[in-house]
C-alpha cells in the first residue's frame, strides 16, 4: 500500500537582499527557516540544529557549508547532509525559485491546542485574566499560549523590565481588587528575582500567582544553564507549588495553584520545564470549573460570640471602630455600623483611605504613621472593635480596652495576646450581623471632640507647612496639604517605604473613596513605582492612580517608567527627592552613629521622564506647587513624573 504524500503549502520567501554566500533567518507560516544561498543556487533548512536546537540563520558560511553559530556543526547549505562520518542531518524543505521569488513548500499542520494552550484555558477560566512578566528561553512555549489568550482578549499581558518589578504589580493588582494576577519568569535569575514581591504578597494576605520556566527534565540535577532547585527556593514563600511534569494532571495543578492562593490568601506556585512546554494538548482535558469547588466566604460567628458584642457595644459609652487592611472590602457596612451606633473610626495605616478624613466619624490612621486625632480617639475609648487588624506594634492598639476581635484567619485572632471576645468570621457577614442586634444611638459629643482634635491637628500641620530646611527644601507637609486638595475623590494612591511614606500617612487627608495601597508588614522599598503598573491595569483608566516615594524607592525599579510608557498607562507618580536615604540617616542619628552612606545621586528626574516618551515636571518651591501639581494631574495619555524637592524630615 503506497503511503500518500503528506500535504503541503507553498509560501514566498522575502530573500531579495541575500547574498551569495550567506544566510538569514526567516519566519513563515509559524515557522522559523535558515535560508542559504551559494554559487549553486538557495537552500532552506530548519533554523533548528539538530544537534541542540541552534539557532543555524545565525550562523555563517564557510568552505561550503553551513556552521551552527553555537557548537560548529557543519551541513550542507542546500542538502543539509554533515559531513562524512557525522549522524546529525538538518531538515530541508523544497524550494523553487519563481518569477515573483523564492518559494518554499512546507508541511500543512492542522492547529490544534498545546498542553499549555489547556493550562491558560484554566487559568483564564479561574478569573486569572493579567500577567505580569517576562519572556525568555525556559518559558516561551508557556509565554506562547499566553498570547494566543491575549489574541482572543482574554488575556492582558504586561512585559515589565524587571520581575521583581512584575511581583510588585501583582501582589498591588491583588491589594485593590482582591483577586490574583499572575507573574511571569523564565528558570534561574528570572525566578528568584520574583521572591520579594511574592513575599510582599504573602505577608500581606493577598492572593498572588507566580508561573516560573524550569530548564529541561532531562538535564535537572547536574546543573545545567540557568538552573536552580526552584521547588527549594520558593518553599519558604509559596502556600502551595508544584512542578508540571504530566499532560494528564497539568491542568488541574493550575487550578489548585488558583485555589490555594485565592483561599489561603497566599502564593500559588506552578514550575514548567521546556519539554513540558512542548507537550501536546489533551485529547480529552479534564473539566476544571471554578463551580462546585470554591465555597462562599461569608461566614458568621457563632451565636453566642455574636451576643457577647453586642453586648459589649451596647454597654460601652464610647465604642471606637479600627479597621484593618482585612476590612477594606466592606467600607461602606463599616461606615453604616458607625453612624448607626455614632462609634468613631480609626484605620491601621494599610487601611488608610477606608473612611475619609472629612467624614464627622472618621479619624484618620492610628499609630506611627498616623496622626493625634486617632490616638486620642482611643485614649479615650471604653470598647475597641478591631475589623481585620492584626495588632502590629507599628499601630499600637491599645491592649488595655475591652476588645472585640473579627477577622476571617481564626490564627489572627488573639495572635500576640487574648482579646475580650474573638469573633472568627467575614467581616462583612459579621458588621452586617452586628447592625441587626445593635439599637441606633446618638453621641454628640464624640463627633464634637472629633471635629475639635482636626482643628488641631490642621493647625499644626499648616505649620510645618511653612517650614524649609537649609537648602531651601520645603517640608513635605507642604506638598501633602497640596496633593490632598487635587487628587481625585476616586483616586488609587500607590505609597513606598521611607520618611515619605510617614509624610505621607502623618499629612495626606483622604476623601472620597480613595485607596491606598503599601508593602505593609513586609516594608519593601521600590514598592511604589510597580505598584502604580499593577494598579493602572487593574483599574484600566477607570480611576487616576497617583503613586509617591522618595528618590530611593524610586531608584530601585526607574526603568520600569518606560513600562507604563510601553503600554500607555497614565500613572502620576511623584519622587520627593531630597538627595539622601533620608530614613536610614535618621535611623543612624537615633542610634548615636555617624549619617554614612545615605547620600545619593540622582537624575534629573523630570528630564528622565520626558527621555522616556512620558511626561515631566518639576517643582523645586512650595510657590509651584498648586498650578504645576493641576497641570500635570491634567495629562491623561501618557505617564508623568513630578519630581519634588522636599526636606529629609516628616515631623
Amino acid at each position: 500500500m503506497t503511503t500518500p504524500e503528506p500535504a503541503v503549502d507553498w509560501h514566498r520567501l522575502d530573500v531579495a537582499d541575500l547574498a551569495v554566500g550567506h544566510v538569514k533567518t526567516v519566519v513563515v507560516a509559524g515557522r522559523a527557516l535558515a535560508v542559504t544561498r551559494t554559487d549553486d543556487g538557495y537552500g532552506v533548512l530548519d533554523n533548528r540544529c539538530p544537534h541542540q536546537n541552534g539557532p543555524l540563520g545565525e550562523g555563517h558560511i564557510e568552505d561550503g557549508c553551513l556552521i551552527c553559530p553555537w557548537h560548529g556543526y557543519e551541513y550542507h547549505p542546500l542538502t543539509g547532509q554533515p559531513p562524512e562520518g557525522y549522524g546529525d542531518e538538518a531538515v530541508v524543505f523544497p524550494s523553487v525559485m519563481r518569477e515573483d521569488g523564492l518559494h518554499v513548500a512546507l508541511p500543512v499542520t492542522e492547529a490544534s491546542p498545546t498542553l499549555m494552550d489547556q493550562v491558560v484555558d484554566v487559568m483564564t477560566d479561574w478569573g486569572v485574566d493579567t500577567v505580569f512578566g517576562m519572556v525568555g528561553h525556559s518559558n516561551l512555549g508557556l509565554a506562547d499560549a499566553m498570547r494566543r489568550a491575549e489574541a482572543d482578549d482574554r488575556l492582558t499581558y504586561i512585559g515589565i523590565r524587571h520581575e521583581g518589578a512584575g511581583a510588585f504589580a501583582a501582589s498591588a493588582y491583588a491589594k485593590l481588587t482582591g483577586r490574583p494576577a499572575a507573574c511571569f519568569a523564565i528558570a534561574g535569575p528570572g525566578a528568584t528575582n520574583l521572591l520579594t514581591g511574592l513575599w510582599d504578597a504573602k505577608v500581606d494576605r493577598v492572593p498572588i500567582l507566580a508561573l516560573t520556566g524550569q530548564v529541561n527534565t532531562q538535564v535537572l540535577g547536574p546543573g545545567a544553564f540557568q538552573e536552580i532547585p526552584t521547588a527549594a527556593a520558593f518553599e519558604a514563600v509559596a502556600e502551595w507549588s508544584q512542578t508540571v511534569l504530566s499532560p494528564e494532571n497539568a491542568p488541574e495543578l493550575m487550578a489548585l495553584a488558583i485555589k490555594h492562593a485565592v483561599v489561603k490568601r497566599d502564593v500559588g506556585h506552578l514550575i514548567f520545564p521546556n519539554d513540558t512546554q512542548e507537550m501536546d494538548g489533551l485529547d480529552s482535558p479534564p473539566d476544571t470549573p471554578v463551580e462546585g469547588r470554591m465555597a462562599a466566604a461569608e461566614i458568621a460567628p457563632p451565636e453566642s460570640d455574636l451576643r457577647a458584642a453586642a453586648e459589649l457595644l451596647a454597654g460601652a459609652t464610647r465604642p471606637v471602630i479600627i479597621a484593618g487592611h482585612g476590612a477594606r472590602d466592606h467600607r461602606d457596612e463599616i461606615i453604616e455600623l458607625a453612624e448607626q451606633i455614632d462609634a468613631p473610626i480609626i484605620t491601621t495605616f494599610k487601611a488608610k483611605g477606608l473612611v475619609s478624613d472629612s467624614h464627622p466619624l472618621g479619624c484618620g490612621v492610628l499609630g506611627r504613621s498616623g496622626t493625634p486625632v486617632g490616638s486620642a480617639v482611643m485614649g479615650r475609648s471604653d470598647a475597641l472593635l478591631v475589623l481585620g487588624a492584626s495588632f502590629s506594634n507599628h499601630t499600637g492598639i491599645s491592649r488595655n480596652k475591652p476588645t472585640i476581635q473579627v477577622d476571617f484567619d481564626r490564627m489572627a485572632l488573639g495572635k500576640f495576646h487574648p482579646v475580650d471576645i474573638p469573633l472568627w468570621g467575614e467581616i462583612g457577614r459579621t458588621v452586617a450581623d452586628l447592625r441587626g442586634r445593635l439599637e441606633p444611638v446618638d453621641r454628640p459629643d464624640q463627633r464634637t471632640d472629633i471635629a475639635r482634635r482636626w482643628e488641631t491637628w490642621r493647625r499644626e500641620k499648616a505649620r510645618r507647612a511653612k517650614l524649609v530646611d537649609g537648602k531651601g527644601r520645603m517640608h513635605p507637609a507642604r506638598l501633602f496639604a497640596a496633593l490632598s486638595h487635587v487628587v481625585p475623590d476616586d483616586a488609587v494612591l500607590p505609597v513606598d517605604v521611607g520618611n515619605n511614606t510617614y509624610a505621607f500617612g502623618h499629612y495626606f487627608e483622604c476623601t472620597g473613596r480613595q485607596d491606598v495601597i503599601m508593602s505593609g508588614y513586609l516594608g519593601s522599598i521600590g514598592f511604589a513605582l510597580p505598584a502604580a503598573l499593577g494598579a493602572a491595569v487593574a483599574v484600566d483608566g477607570r480611576r487616576r492612580v497617583v503613586s509617591i516615594s522618595g528618590d530611593g524607592g524610586l531608584g530601585q525599579y526607574l526603568a520600569d517608567f518606560t513600562t507604563a510608557v510601553k503600554y500607555s498607562l497614565p500613572i502620576v507618580h511623584v519622587v520627593m527627592n531630597n538627595d539622601e536615604l533620608a530614613k536610614i540617616s535618621r535611623e543612624q542619628v537615633g542610634e548615636l552613629r555617624p549619617v554614612w552612606q545615605t547620600s545619593l545621586v540622582n537624575p534629573d528626574f523630570a528630564a528622565y521622564a520626558e527621555l522616556c516618551g512620558g511626561a515631566g515636571f518639576s517643582i523645586k518651591s512650595g510657590d509651584e506647587l498648586d498650578n504645576v501639581l493641576a497641570e500635570a494631574l491634567a495629562v491623561s495619555d501618557r505617564p508623568v513624573m513630578i519630581e519634588v524637592n522636599t526636606s529629609g524630615q516628616w515631623v
